[in-house]
């Protein structure tokens, strides 16, 4: 195996899809038990982003396949860390991250109410997902409603996501794209952050 060194988060994103698919062509036949595996890490920290690893699926297995398992990781992935949130992990974590009102306002949910609120909140990229377990964990909403929320909810961010890599990856005009107007969106993010920084310090 060869040894990585982590520089930039662009540079450590890229060897660390190296040195996953390393491991999936090690692994072979049981490479998608490691896929599911690598997705219920992710979703347990609930910081890391997981289109690296969608990228790694589509590269080893080919779109549709790496699709399809990325969404199997996720729906396994949300139903461990919701049941490791509930009984225990999430009295570690701080409740003060919970800031935005959709997501307080799951904790208060139950039943119907719960599920499309779950559903909605997935489809938000923007929403890390361990909050959202998070809150899904403290609200009155079963592991099962749960479970089938979230990965409803999780599969058309991760098609737009699977599509956009793909792209990416066959780097024509649609990739080139795709690849612009998402570092549009973290420049107009960045400055967004930066502008409501400026107005809340001036009026303190």
């Amino acid at each position: 195996m060869r040894r990585y060194y982590f520089g930039s988060s662009l540079k450590e994103s890229k060897q660390l899809e190296t040195y996953l698919l390393d491991w999936f062509k090690i692994l072979n036949d049981y490479a998608i038990a490691f896929s599911v595996l690598v997705n219920i890490l992710i979703s347990v920290l609930g910081i890391v982003p997981s289109f690296f690893i969608t990228a790694v699926n589509i590269k080893f297995f080919g779109f549709e396949n790496g699709l399809l398992i990325s969404i199997i990781g996720e729906a396994f992935g949300a139903i461990v860390s919701f049941f490791l949130y509930r009984k225990g992990m999430k009295k570690l974590l701080n409740k003060k991250r919970i800031k935005n009102k959709y997501v307080t306002k799951l904790t208060k949910s139950k039943g119907i109410e719960a599920f499309f609120m779950i559903i909605a909140l997935r489809i938000l990229p923007f929403i890390p997902s361990g909050i959202v377990t998070l809150a899904g964990a403290i609200s009155k909403v079963g592991i099962i409603n749960y479970s089938v929320a979230s990965t409803i909810g999780k599969i058309p961010s991760l098609v737009i996501e699977a599509y956009s890599i793909q792209q990416v990856l066959i780097w024509n005009w649609k990739g080139k794209a795709i690849l612009c107007l998402f570092s549009l969106f973290i420049i107009w993010l960045i400055f967004s952050k930066r502008r409501s920084k400026h107005i809340s310090n001036q009026l303190q």
